[in-house]
């Protein structure tokens, strides 16, 4: 950055580099002796004293620098240091980085400098953000080296010299862009000139300067020079802690100016990005260690493997067991499995039956600890769930467990939420204890108890704390101790820490692995007492201010009790007696109830009862507070938030009516107890009952206490007046003038608000709640009727029908059964009987969770109504006038719900023992009724329906995530002449194929692209739109094409619907000539002669020059296939396809993608994940693809985060190649989805791989260069695979680097090399070190086992071609399933592997069995995909992705609408909506025989037919025009079998009287439809039966369409329609005849709730009258059917609305309003420029761009269309774009900003903008306001012009100039 410097200023930094390199050699001293002497050869002091003080400081410099590593690691634990990992890599290595090694000089590990990146990096930079980023990056540093470089040169700083040298050439290192910016080592390297005196200093005093007394003695000077440096020290660091944090708000303030906040976060440059690249953790824990940075999550230990477990762990495993049920399964299977294991022991009779408990107990307790060992690898090691599922099944042995790893991590999370909400209920009830502690008036006796107590407990906390100290101090000198290096051979320093890649040395193995883990269990340990101490220290500094609270209350309250306040005390007195603290809670039982409370629900209870309990005692402290004359500001005053429907349980309370209703009720707390025990305990309650902390010596409680109080004499009536006379009851309803009080006695009842304040407390108590909550789930059902649009609109070929008519379906069938029903269903069941059991249960519930979601689907849609209740009670509800699916609210309320069993199980408890009157019992009766039908049942009806939505959208979620889990499993397109030889022997590899992309639309043509073995585009073929594969002209240039590329296959895109199966059969007879020419064209023709034959090859060889000779013996084989484009067809049209080919038709780019689909589909979903949106979330891409038809109503985040985990799960299963991977970006997405790693560190990964030259010769090398931290490093290396490649020619390949085995057990261990060795019997001492010779070895066992494999799969099929014939089926043959063990014979299998297990476990190393097995299977099988070829779709799959239709939508009996395209012999054959061929036999054409098609339809008719039967597998549909079958009811015709079943709770009946009540109205439409359908082609200059000419009516026309968007309506009708359906409808479109002419219709498209856009659309090519136009007309842009309509102008217009919606700088507000903000901000900011985008309040369906330049906002309109925004004659195709040029030019596109004159407009006003962009005169045109000097001021002031108007409607409707548009007529 030397800025303005000449050759003069070069020369000398020349000189100045070398006498800096004479000043390095001069420091690389051996001792503190020769670095004093070459630093301060002047220095008088004497040379003993220098050495003898750098000898003292030569001893503990290495113990300083592991001290300041420590506190570094401790500091930040998520970040690992880079110049520890050096050491650590230089120990297991071998080797070291030095500064001048390549991968220094490579920028990807130059210490100290993180900011580095290469060339190509800045060169990709500049093409995302633009050709001024250089200029940025260097005007960062402006201000900072103006002087240039020689100001800057310091002798004395040579290493912060050549770091600065180093950062004017790289920046930001890891970071996918340089911005131009310090990093945090180039900070602290700026601080260096600040800091040199100080250094000198330092050095000084490190050999003995003059600085100290000569009289001081050896300790003093000591310890005054520790004081100095810490002294120092302390400086420096808040040197550069302000200095960082000037930079980092420069650096903020730069990026904010310079770059928008989506490209930041499209290139990974925000500072979350930074911290997850830099924290050596994986990527997907960051949010969830986050997370758990609470309060609870800090306090909770962290153990060690090895560490037994603790209580809290084994209380959250046992709580995690109860919540996932296949862990019940698989105890159940244990108990099974142990049963019939002991009977076929004993022979079947006579057989020992197990103690079952033992099992079940041996089974949980395995269970529970690897449930345990789970989360601690997760939280202490940080391993991600796909590695412990893989490579730590030795000690997480459930498989349960290690299938449910991401289920228990959300556990886990919910665990914590409930122990933090149980804990956070703990402290209230410790309050309510404290506050109930606290004197009603008296002389404060209770403080100062309290204040002794809370004294006493502070000093047993502070000698905890003591304690852990001291243990903290003994744990760290163990430690110190071990980690001391050996007395002898002080040489050896590095220890020899070679643990990861087995660098071994003399030293015993067994020794030193117990030294390890020794020092990792103290370190466990330590951390373990560091929370600890942390927890303790807080414990103290809490109680001991408690205390002092404590201490001061009681001193006022003595003051205050000194002063004798009566009147204070009379009214403490009565507010304690209105509170009623004995009657509501009990704080020993609320204590202990709580502890044992395991859902956030019954916690939740408890906080909602403790605080109604709080209002209420806080009302009555509020009138005491004023009857008293206290001030309120003397109060505390804590903002909460107010209930209002509480409001009047206040005022109730604060009267005193708590006492008054406790008179005569039980208090609610002690109901709750008795309808626990009565309910749940097996010998019911008792009396005797004693709560806890009430013991005494008897342990026998009060009777009475548990028994509603009795009122003695006096009924409800008369004990009220006595107490109103007393003025203990207050009457708080009061007659109004002029109203009827006599009519409404309960209004008149003194007793009501007694009832209300009973009910309400009883309604909130939570034992009351949770008991009868399971009766409300074991009671209740649901029931679904009909909308008034649902009942015309569903009948039996609805999508709804079967959800509509749902009576009393009982609400558990949609959860699983609880454990009682579980258990006694699966007593006496053996292991299969139980899978079955649990298959079942599994289905049922995911049956009835999908059917709630279609509900809630229906019910978005106003289609039907859900209603969760109670059974209604008979009486009430049967009405025979009315059927049910009709009564009106008012009749099914829940006043008519059938409570009888809530009912007695509350008056067993709430009444009396001994009886009561009547009255009384009345009285009761009333409370219990209140708090049911008031208040528990609505809140137990919107509990089930959250829970029934949560449960659905579980099971809704875990749906898709399977389907997703089906495609990502779907293996790469195997040709069909590999077909015959099995993948495990001859597998698919990377074969080059070409994608087809077929089109049936004119404009859009077919396209054959050709990718090569990588994915690479390789070449492509366009066909024009309309022109035949099989033309002459065109056959000759696909057979070219073809050749040239010779693919493997040819694979055709299944969009083109039908269109796409013929393109597939005509691509099949041009690949058959293709073949033969290519494969005979070295063989001379018969009628060719030499010559022709000599000049045929030499134009070959011109046209193939990359033809390869060796390759002529090898014949072409190639076929042709459909695949599924879903994937493909979104690539086409999203930003991926755009940035990677900008240039690129889209129908090239979808054939691209179908390529790649191919050849891996899992590359390809990876790849659509890779997009992050502009909230940086990644993958909602993959919301737009067809995964599962529900997933719309599930919750995105969830979605999204379910297809991570799978993802994940797959390409664990598959692996990565590393190579592929970092070189190209269609396969980089992999790496996003290694375990450890995620989109940051993966984009970093390629970079730093890219930096090393693009390749990785090895796994050690990822570690060894530094490509990844420590921690991810061991989750993802197993991972990743490292190939033999080109670039690699000159390395050796480990081969076990391209298989499945953790480097732990061939690098850091050499178990694979001794299992290869002994394999082959060449002992002990063949092994040694040398890694040739290992290497040698694992080849040899590998080929031997591959050789086995391929020997035992044609014995196998040898031997069933014997039996059976040729009928083996080659993808069936697995070898790990079905291959016996007792049939290998390679040499692996003949070791003993479990008892080599067992030697390493002995030898205190760990359990390592399952990698043993796995190295076995990965030499047989080394990273064998699991993946099963993709199979070509056929039958109902084929004929579902071709047409879009299923057995939901074409079914027998529908009425579908189609043309008649060809008369035959046997039938018509007819063209449906979609392009889906339909037959009519002659049978079907009319009741009566018919002779001849012709007879009855003509070409060209449109008819309206019933489907008969749906030929899916030969792509056809069958029809009929015969009345009989129209007769049919659509209940009688056949439901297809793969629909699902209806509900056995479906009303039947009912269905059937509904569709007779259609009967009538279905046959007058059916003889209006008639009357249209036999006319054809009716138009001007035709003549009619009479021979008259009929001429084209003008007047609206009912159209003969059965698109379930047209509506033959009126405007009002479809508005209404659309309003009424609410949100539901919003994007969708609605069609209806238009009202201007015959030849148009009108589109009703709802932009947003309650705005309705009406587009125009004209009509061409009609067939009738009735129909509807083969050509559909919009501006100019022409559409073949309604589908395509609504697919390509209304889907990109919701696509556009939803930009809007989602852009940063919308506000969904009024104009107004945005204006009125807009003119704030400005009013604060004015120099600011400020603008929002909102909706146009004047014009539907625009956008408002409303800004503020000067003082008066000001606005453009802008268009929304298919292709963009529309800003005057421009489209731009996004938001930003727009803004952009906004930016540029506010006054619009073509408009010149003007300079501001004084006084009238500008001259250039006298001209405007018409619809087309062409300037014209406008000077003379009148003002709509009449002469133009009296027009009024111009809202723009004088220099802008007026906004552009919006786009205008079609041609021959365009609006006037300068006039907004007119929409469609109504």
């Amino acid at each position: 950055n030397n800025k303005g410097g000449d050759d003069s200023n070069d020369e000398a930094l020349e000189d100045d580099l070398e006498e800096n390199r004479r000043l390095a050699s001069t420091l690389k001293a051996k001792s503190a002796q020769e670095l004093s002497r070459g630093l301060f050869t002047g220095d008088t002091d004497s040379e003993d004293e220098g050495t003898t003080m750098g000898n003292n400081n030569k001893k503990q410099s290495k113990k300083q620098q592991l001290m300041s590593k420590q506190k570094q690691s401790s500091s930040q634990p998520e970040r690992y240091d880079e110049d520890g990992l050096d050491d650590f890599i230089e120990d297991d290595t071998g080797y070291g980085l030095e500064d001048d090694d390549d991968y220094g000089r490579s920028g990807g590990g130059l210490r100290g400098d993180k900011g580095a990146i290469s060339e190509a990096q800045i060169n990709e930079a500049e093409e995302i953000f633009g050709t001024d980023y250089l200029d940025f990056m260097d005007g960062g540093g402006e201000e900072e080296d103006e002087e240039g470089l020689d100001e800057d040169y310091d002798p004395n700083n040579v290493g912060g010299m050549m770091r600065k040298r180093r950062k004017s050439k790289f920046k930001e290192a890891g970071v996918g862009v340089a911005l131009g910016v310090d990093s945090d080592e180039e900070i602290a390297d700026d601080s260096t000139d600040e800091e040199d005196s100080e250094d000198d200093n330092d050095a000084a005093d490190l050999f003995g300067d003059d600085d100290m007394e000569d009289d001081m003695g050896y300790k003093q000077r000591a310890e005054v020079l520790k004081l100095k440096r810490e002294k120092k020290r302390l400086a420096r660091e808040e040197r550069r802690r302000q200095k960082r944090e000037r930079v980092d708000a420069k650096r903020k303030a730069q990026l904010r100016r310079a770059f928008e906040p989506v490209q930041l976060v499209e290139n990974f440059c925000t500072e979350r990005d930074d911290a997850i690249r830099m924290a050596d953790s994986p990527e997907r824990y960051y949010d969830w260690l986050e997370a758990k940075k609470s309060v609870a999550a800090t306090a909770r230990k962290v153990l060690a493997i090895s560490d037994d477990i603790d209580m809290e762990e084994e209380e959250e495993a046992m709580w995690i067991m109860s919540k996932i049920p296949a862990f019940s399964s698989e105890v159940a299977t244990a108990v099974s499995n142990a049963t019939a294991a002991a009977a076929a022991s004993a022979g079947g009779e006579n057989a020992m039956v197990p103690d079952t408990d033992d099992v079940m107990e041996k089974a949980d307790r395995t269970i529970i600890e690897s449930i345990v060992y789970a989360l601690r690898y997760m939280r202490g090691e940080k391993l991600e769930p796909e590695f412990i599922k893989r490579y730590r099944m030795d000690i997480v042995t459930s498989p349960a467990v290690r299938d449910n790893l991401y289920r228990i991590m959300d556990e886990d999370s919910e665990w914590e939420r409930m122990t933090e909400a149980r804990t956070k209920i703990e402290g209230v009830l410790q309050s309510f204890r404290e506050e109930e502690e606290e004197p009603a008036g008296g002389k404060g006796g209770p403080e100062v108890e309290r204040a002794a107590r809370l004294k006493e407990q502070s000093k047993v906390a502070e000698e905890k704390l003591n304690d852990t100290v001291e243990q903290e101090r003994k744990v760290q000198e163990q430690l110190d101790e071990l980690e001391k290096p050996k007395e002898k051979g002080g040489d050896d320093d590095d220890d020899d820490d070679d643990d990861l890649f087995g660098d071994d040395d003399e030293d015993d193995e067994a020794a030193k692995a117990a030294k390890e883990e020794k020092k990792q269990t103290l370190k466990n340990h330590l951390n373990t007492l560091n929370t600890l101490l942390s927890t303790q220290a807080e414990e103290v500094a809490r109680l001991d201010t408690k205390f002092h609270e404590a201490e001061a209350a009681a001193n006022a309250a003595a003051a205050a009790s000194s002063q004798g306040n009566g009147n204070s005390e009379s009214i403490s007195e009565e507010s304690m007696a209105k509170m009623c603290r004995d009657k509501l809670w009990h704080y020993g039982d609320f204590s202990q109830y709580a502890s044992s409370m395991t859902e956030h629900r019954h916690i939740m209870d408890m906080k909602g009862y403790l605080n109604l309990i709080k209002e209420g005692n806080e009302a009555i402290k509020d009138k005491a507070a004023h009857i008293g004359g206290v001030s309120s500001s003397s109060k505390d005053k804590k903002k909460r938030s107010r209930r209002f429907d509480w409001d009047y349980y206040r005022t109730c309370v604060s009267e005193g009516l708590r006492g008054v209703c406790y008179k005569f009720v039980l208090p609610p707390f002690r109901v709750g107890i008795k309808l626990e025990e009565t309910l749940t305990a097996a010998g019911g309650f008792s009396y005797d009952r004693v709560l806890p902390g009430d013991e005494d010596e008897d342990d026998i409680g009060d009777p009475r206490q548990w028994i509603a109080p009795v009122v003695e004499g006096p009924g409800p009536k008369e004990f009220a007046d006595e107490l109103i006379g007393k003025g203990e009851l207050v009457m708080l309803s009061n007659p109004r003038e002029g109203t009827d009080w006599d009519k409404t006695p309960e209004m008149n009842d003194p007793l009501r608000a007694c009832r209300y304040v009973a009910a309400m407390e009883l309604a909130q108590e939570p034992r009351i709640r949770r008991q009868l909550r399971a009766i409300y789930r074991s009671e209740a059902v649901i029931t679904t009727r009909p909308t008034s649009k649902g009942m015309g609109a569903i009948d039996a070929f609805h999508e709804y029908y079967g959800l509509h008519l749902i009576r009393d379906k009982p609400l558990k069938e949609h959860f699983p059964p609880d454990d009682a029903e579980l258990e006694r269903r699966r007593a006496h069941l053996n292991a299969d009987e139980l899978k079955e059991l649990d298959t079942e249960l599994k289905k049922r519930e995911a049956n009835s969770c999908i059917q709630y979601l279609n509900l809630l689907k229906a019910e978005r849609s106003g289609d039907i109504t859900v209603q969760v209740h109670l059974p209604f009670v008979s009486t009430n509800i049967e009405d025979a006038s009315t059927p049910w699916y009709k009564l009106p609210a008012d009749k099914r309320g829940r006043d008519r719900q059938d409570v009888a069993r809530f009912m007695e199980a509350l008056e067993r408890v709430y009444f009396p023992a001994n009886g009561d009157t009547d009255e009384w019992n009345e009285e009761r009766r009333k409370i219990l009724r209140m708090a049911l039908v008031n208040y528990l049942l609505p809140q137990f009806e919107a509990e089930a329906r959250r829970d029934l939505k949560d449960a659905s959208t579980r099971i809704g979620v875990e749906a898709s995530a399977q389907n997703l889990n089906t495609m990502a499993m779907t293996g790469p397109y195997r040709p069909s002449h590999l077909l015959g030889e099995s993948r495990f022997i001859v597998p698919t590899g990377e074969l080059p194929i070409v994608g087809v992309c077929s089109s049936n639309d004119a404009k859009d043509g077919t396209f054959l692209a050709a990718v090569n073995e990588k994915g690479e585009l390789s070449d492509h073929l366009a066909i024009p739109g309309g022109t035949s594969v099989t033309s002459d002209k065109m056959r000759e240039r696909v057979i070219t094409f073809l050749m040239q590329t010779r693919p493997a296959a040819i694979v055709v895109g299944s969009g083109g619907g039908v269109s796409s199966r013929a393109t597939a059969r005509k691509l099949g007879e041009v690949l058959t000539q293709a073949t033969e020419r290519w494969n005979n064209r070295l063989i001379q023709g018969q009628d060719e002669d030499d010559e022709d034959f000599e000049e045929r090859m030499l134009a070959f060889s011109q046209m193939h020059p990359n033809h390869k000779d060796e390759d002529e013996d090898i014949d072409w084989k190639c076929n042709v296939d459909i695949v599924d484009d879903n994937v493909a067809q979104l690539f086409g049209r999203s930003v991926r396809g755009k940035k990677e080919f900008p240039d690129t038709a889209v129908n090239l780019k979808v054939a691209i993608a179908t390529a790649r689909w191919a050849k891996d589909p899992l590359s390809e979903l990876a790849y659509t994940w890779s997009t992050a949106s502009d909230a940086g979330v990644f993958g909602t891409e993959m919301l737009f693809l067809n995964v599962h038809p529900l997933q719309r109503l599930l919750p995105k985040p969830l979605l999204l985060r379910e297809y991570e985990r799978v993802l994940c799960n797959v390409v664990a299963n598959v692996g990565v190649d590393l190579y592929g991977a970092c070189k190209f970006d269609h396969i980089h997405g992999l790496l996003s989805f290694v375990p450890g790693l995620g989109p940051r560190k993966a984009n970093n990964l390629k970079q730093s791989v890219a930096r090393i030259g693009g390749a990785v010769s090895s796994r050690r090398s990822i570690l060894a260069k530094r490509l990844l931290g420590p921690i991810v490093y061991n989750n993802s290396v197993a991972f990743l695979r490292v190939r033999a490649i080109d670039e690699l020619q000159d390395h050796q390949i480990h081969p076990l680097d391209d298989s499945r085995c953790h480097p732990d057990v061939y690098q850091r261990n050499k178990w694979a090399v001794k299992i290869a060795v002994d394999a082959l019997e060449l002992g002990d001492s063949a092994a040694g070190d040398n890694d040739e010779y290992a290497i040698s070895a694992i080849r040899d066992v590998m080929q031997n086992s591959q050789n086995e494999v391929e020997r035992l799969y044609n014995e196998t099929k040898k031997e069933w071609e014997n039996v059976y014939g040729p009928t083996f089926v080659v993808d069936s043959w697995e070898p790990r399933t079905s291959v016996p063990t007792e049939r290998w014979r390679d040499k692996v299998e003949e070791l003993d592997l479990e008892t080599f297990a067992e030697m390493i476990q002995q030898s205190g190393l760990g359990k390592w069995l399952s990698h043993l097995n796995m190295v076995k299977w990965e030499y047989r099988l080394p990273f064998q995909d699991p993946r099963k070829p993709m199979v070509p779709p056929t039958g109902e799959t084929l004929f579902r992705l071709l047409t879009g239709e299923t057995d939901a939508t074409l079914c027998p009996g529908k009425e579908v609408t189609g043309k008649v395209m060809k008369n035959g012999d046997f039938g018509s054959q007819v063209k449906l909506e979609g392009d889906v061929p339909g037959f009519i036999p002659l049978r079907n054409l009319a009741d009566d025989h018919v002779e001849s098609a012709e007879d009855i339809v003509q070409v060209g008719t449109v008819v309206t037919a019933l489907i008969t039967q749906v030929k899916m597998e030969h792509m056809c549909v069958d029809l009929s025009l015969k009345k009989e079958d129209f007769k049919k009811k659509s209940s009688e015709w056949e439901r297809p079998q793969s629909l699902p079943p209806l509900d056995d709770h479906f009303d039947r009946a009912a269905a059937l009287t509904i569709d007779e009540e259609k009967d009538k109205e279905r046959e007058s439409r059916l003889d209006a439809l008639r009357l249209t359908i036999g006319s054809s082609n009716l138009g001007d200059g035709e003549t009619g039966a009479d021979g008259q000419p009929v001429r084209r009516s003008g007047k609206v026309t009912r159209r003969a369409c059965a698109h379930p968007a047209f509506r033959n309506a009126k405007h009002d009708e479809v508005d209404r329609e659309l309003n009424e359906a609410g949100d539901a409808m919003v994007g969708e479109a609605l069609i209806r005849p238009s009202n201007k002419s015959c030849d148009s219709l009108a589109i009703h498209w709802m932009v947003r709730p309650g705005c309705i856009k009406v587009i125009e659309v004209l009509e061409q090519d009609k067939d009738t009258d009735a129909s509807i136009g083969n050509k559909l007309i919009i501006k100019k842009e022409v559409y073949g059917s309604i589908d395509e309509l609504l697919g390509r102008y209304i889907a990109p217009m919701n696509d556009r609305v939803e930009e809007v919606l989602h852009h940063r700088k919308f506000l969904d507000k009024l104009e107004d309003e945005i204006d009125t903000k807009l003119e704030t901000m400005k009013r604060a900011q004015p120099q600011g420029v400020f603008y929002f985008i909102c909706w146009s309040e004047s014009y539907p369906g625009y956008v408002s761009l409303r800004f503020i330049m000067s003082k008066t906002p000001r606005h453009h309109t802008i268009g929304v269309s298919p292709e963009g925004f529309a800003w005057g004659p421009k489209t731009y195709s996004s938001m930003d774009r727009l803004m952009n040029d906004f930016k540029k030019n506010p006054a619009g596109p073509g408009a010149k900003l003007q300079s501001n004159r004084p006084g009238g407009s500008s001259s250039s006003m006298s001209s405007r903008t018409t619809g087309t962009g062409v300037r014209t005169d406008d000077s003379n045109r009148q003002s709509r306001w009449g002469a133009r000097s009296n027009a009024p001021p111009s809202r723009w002031g004088n220099s802008i012009p007026p906004p552009m108007p919006p786009p205008g409607p079609p041609p021959n409707f365009a609006p006037p100039p300068g006039q907004p548009p007119t929409f469609a007529p109504r």
